[in-house]
């Protein structure tokens, strides 16, 4: 297989510099190679809204912030590192499960849009989506706290991608559970946790939230709902919730993440089979084994086929 990283740091330069006019073509031809994640879409969609709904930066914003946060990428060798914690985590997969069969990647690393509120204030500076095979998108804020975990954020990607590619499991948008959704994210969150430590957890959770058993015990109660529409709420939270149209249902940011790490590290616990060996596990495995354990039996998301 093969990691295509896209050279988005000469692009994103490029852009920076560009005319006003000359920008949104520049911002779609940045996003071209990543237009086959939609390729069940007739005639595709604009890769400058793509570009937008992923919190990518405003190309007419303050092009002084922005080049001072691309500056910071490229100082703290940010492609480098990617590219080789996705070797590593390949590496482990493919050590986890022999014969594991690994999509080729195209990925794509761009800022994030530092006037965005809830990207920079909510999330932390941090979007990112790997659950189409073949397809990594990262956007990013170079915080500190970002810029220490750009291995582990790359790598949180690569499990879901590995997970969601042919001969894994099929995530069928009308009949996906928020059950597969919280221990998707739980898998990638501990898969990350086991070769890069407690950095490997989603930051923009907070420990309170972490260890909460009423948020875990509120995230059980959702682990049947079907219908995307609802997904935001009792992964994300309720502010990503309001902010996407949906209705809230009483949980912090990040609660499906938190909820799933501590159902896998239970599985884990029980099974003695790792994140990495799990990439393919049946939710339906996962949760029957770790619930129970969790004081949360009866609640189980239905089998995915």
């Amino acid at each position: 297989m093969t990691i295509s990283l896209i050279d988005s740091a000469s692009v994103m330069t490029h852009i920076l510099n560009a005319t006003p006019e000359a920008r949104p073509d520049l911002v779609r031809e940045m996003w071209a190679p990543m237009a086959g994640m939609y390729h069940f879409i007739p005639g595709g969609l604009d890769m400058a809204d793509v570009h937008r709904q992923n919190f990518g930066f405003d190309a007419d914003a303050n092009a002084d912030r922005l080049g001072e946060g691309l500056d910071a990428l490229i100082t703290a060798d940010a492609w480098r590192r990617i590219e080789a914690a996705l070797e590593t985590g390949i590496a482990a997969l493919k050590a986890a499960t022999p014969g594991l069969a690994v999509p080729d990647l195209t990925v794509l690393l761009i800022l994030g849009d530092p006037s965005n509120d809830h990207f920079m204030t909510e999330v932390q500076g941090l979007s990112g989506f790997g659950g189409i095979s073949g397809y990594i998108a990262l956007t990013v804020w170079p915080t500190p706290r970002v810029l220490d975990r750009l291995e582990a954020i790359a790598v949180h990607e690569l499990h879901h991608n590995v997970r969601y590619s042919p001969g894994g499991v099929v995530w069928n948008p009308s009949t996906v559970t928020v059950g597969e959704h919280v221990v998707s994210e739980g898998l990638a969150d501990v898969f990350a946790s086991e070769l890069y430590g407690d950095s490997g957890y989603t930051h923009f959770v907070s420990e309170q939230t972490r260890t909460d058993d009423a948020v875990l015990a509120k995230v059980a109660t959702g682990l049947d709902v079907t219908g995307m529409q609802d997904f935001a709420a009792w992964v994300l939270g309720d502010a990503t919730a309001r902010l996407f149209g949906a209705e809230p249902v009483g949980l912090p940011t990040g609660a499906g993440y938190a909820a799933g790490a501590r159902i896998v590290r239970e599985y884990r616990e029980a099974t003695g089979r790792t994140a990495a060996q799990s990439a393919r596990t049946p939710t339906a495995d996962i949760l029957s084994t770790a619930l129970p354990r969790l004081g949360l039996a009866g609640m189980t998301a239905a089998e995915h086929h």
